[in-house]
């Protein structure tokens, strides 16, 4: 629902200040590094976590405006993001929908608290408990599905001393949505799915 919040700053379809926490105690926000970070360190989160093929411009763009002067709203750089990278086609993406995912998982260390929060799940599920995880970008889903796919083949000694693996994959290929879903849920679009299950001991 923060998504939906224009003072939250995530969504370019909203005016807002360019902020992107979930966590409003946290100090990094999507400002900061728009306005501060050097040249290879912004294109990296455009690159790295946005997946923007045309990251290269997307940086020099913000680097000549912020020369100018700051900038501080989430329209701000969507349409600075709309100039730099072409207008929006029917059917595409908004040209500044991967540069917004990027800074937002950034803000947020996204990858790095789900692999933290992946390890604790797993760590306190009971014998015959499931884990499912549902991810909506590229990177959680390799993440997820590399946990997962360790955890299943990773053996551990079970009673009598054999050795067996502690957790079973329950889903060899995620679980997506169907046309139907994606109709009704837009969002749902991207989302993909994976369970885990700890065996019995």
């Amino acid at each position: 629902m923060q998504l939906d919040q224009g003072e939250k700053g995530f969504s370019f379809q909203k005016e807002g200040p360019l902020d992107m926490r979930m966590d409003p105690t946290s100090e990094l926000t999507a400002e900061e590094i728009v306005n501060t970070w050097g040249a290879k360190e912004l294109s990296a989160v455009l690159r790295d976590l946005g997946d923007e093929p045309r990251w290269k411009r997307a940086a020099d763009a913000i680097i000549k405006e912020r020369r100018h002067q700051p900038i501080k709203t989430t329209k701000q750089l969507a349409d600075l993001m709309l100039a730099a990278l072409g207008g929006r086609t029917r059917g595409k993406l908004h040209p500044a929908t991967l540069v917004f995912q990027g800074l937002r998982i950034c803000v947020n260390r996204e990858l790095e608290v789900l692999k933290e929060g992946l390890a604790k799940a797993m760590e306190y599920l009971s014998s015959g408990g499931r884990l499912g995880v549902i991810s909506f970008h590229r990177l959680e889903d390799r993440i997820v599905k590399e946990v997962f796919r360790t955890a299943s083949a990773t053996l551990k000694k079970r009673g009598g001393g054999k050795e067996a693996p502690l957790f079973r994959l329950l889903t060899k290929k995620p679980l997506v949505p169907t046309t139907t879903e994606m109709r009704k849920n837009p969002r749902s679009r991207s989302a993909k799915m994976r369970f885990i299950e700890k065996v019995e001991s």
